[in-house]
């Protein structure tokens, strides 16, 4: 396993929600990922540092919402996630960590 630098610059940590937890039933690991990480990336980042084989790879982006801080407005940034679908029979457990 020879984990690049750039691997940890693609996958920067697990999601884990209701829906995250449901789509891990169906052999699905979520991670949020970096914005600019295109399908093979993500898929070669999570082969080699978790040592498991990738079915498929589906990414969405959701918008950051426009709040109030301090009195003006600011924006949240851009969040890019990554349902990645495991072969049968790999696992990856992500409330132990990295």
């Amino acid at each position: 396993m020879n984990a690049k630098p750039e691997h940890y610059d693609v996958i920067r940590k697990p999601i884990i929600t209701e829906k995250a937890t449901m789509a891990s039933d169906a052999g699905a690991v979520v991670f949020e990922v970096a914005i600019d990480a295109n399908k093979p990336q993500i898929k070669d980042a999570v082969e080699t540092l978790f040592g498991v084989k990738v079915k498929a790879v589906n990414t969405t982006i959701t918008k950051g919402k426009v709040k109030r801080f301090r009195g003006g407005l600011g924006k949240r940034r851009d969040v890019k996630k990554a349902y990645v679908t495991l072969e049968p029979g790999n696992t990856i457990d992500v409330t132990t960590g990295l």
